[in-house]
């Protein structure tokens, strides 16, 4: 077997090339990527922070009530951000909010579309379903290297690994959704006349909404895990206390850095449920 490992084929090399090719050719385009995003992120931590961390919990609590017309949902979720608040760590809390949030609305925006158009041409779904594949068992490391040498350090790297690990989500829901539109349904809307717009926005895509919103659920859980990931590369938010108390043995830290980001996950995953339970 020596024979075989001394005629590595040079995969690593190649993948290092194309970084440094991006990095030498293409810093303008990277850096146009990474304002763009910066802006994004630094919007929803402006509309977080600036305000009394009390009126952003009153806020998302009547939120919550309006979204699911229930008191103790309503009760609970203040009831976990003001834990938050008194545990020292709404600042984290808020920063960690600002890059699922960011990468939410990047995965919808792009991976909606995609699937989509995968839904509507089998064979994209066919070219597409081996990259997905990769995005979601591919160790985050591996990604996390040339998005580091890319953007930086800092919020935009997190985000970059982040979107590139959810993204799958949207776009598999999406085309599944719009695939499992039943036939009497769509034979309707062709015999009244309906255009391929038409039966998109009228047929497919109501019937489709409990997926998406399920790609949507799943998108926001994913990047909430990615939090510890991005810390790793500059990120703010709940992942560098956790680092910092993974290096320093601190369970007590550990504990409550955990509890804050069980409680982040529950409000936002009840949150979506809700709009998922109501569309199906």
């Amino acid at each position: 077997m020596e024979w075989l490992t001394e005629h590595k084929l040079p995969i690593g090399a190649l993948a290092r090339d194309a970084v440094d090719w991006l990095t030498a050719n293409a810093s303008g385009f990277f850096d146009s990527i990474s304002f763009a995003l910066s802006y994004v992120i630094d919007a929803i931590l402006f509309l977080l922070q600036t305000p009394p961390a009390f009126a952003v919990i009153a806020f998302t609590a009547a939120l919550a009530f309006l979204l699911r017309r229930s008191i103790s949902f309503a009760i609970f979720v203040a009831a976990g951000l003001l834990l938050i608040v008194n545990q020292g760590y709404w600042e984290e809390t808020t920063e960690t909010l600002a890059l699922v949030l960011s990468s939410a609305i990047i995965c919808m925006a792009i991976g909606v579309p995609i699937g989509i158009a995968a839904a509507r041409r089998p064979w994209l779904m066919q070219g597409l379903r081996p990259i997905l594949d990769l995005m979601q068992t591919i160790p985050t490391f591996v990604y996390l290297i040339p998005a580091l040498i890319l953007f930086g350090l800092g919020m935009v790297p997190g985000l970059i690994a982040t979107v590139v690990f959810a993204i799958p989500a949207p776009i598999r829901l999406t085309q599944l959704g719009i695939v499992s539109t039943p036939r009497p349904l769509i034979e309707a809307a062709d015999s009244f006349g309906a255009t391929s717009w038409q039966r998109l926005f009228k047929v497919e895509l109501p019937y489709a909404l409990p997926q998406i919103m399920a790609g949507l659920t799943q998108t926001i859980m994913l990047s909430l895990s990615m939090v510890v990931i991005a810390a790793l590369v500059g990120a703010d938010g709940l992942g560098v206390p956790t680092l910092r108390a993974l290096n320093q043995v601190n369970i007590a830290r550990g504990f409550e850095v955990g509890v804050a980001i069980v409680l982040v996950a529950i409000i936002l995953d009840r949150l979506c449920r809700g709009q998922t339970d109501k569309k199906a």
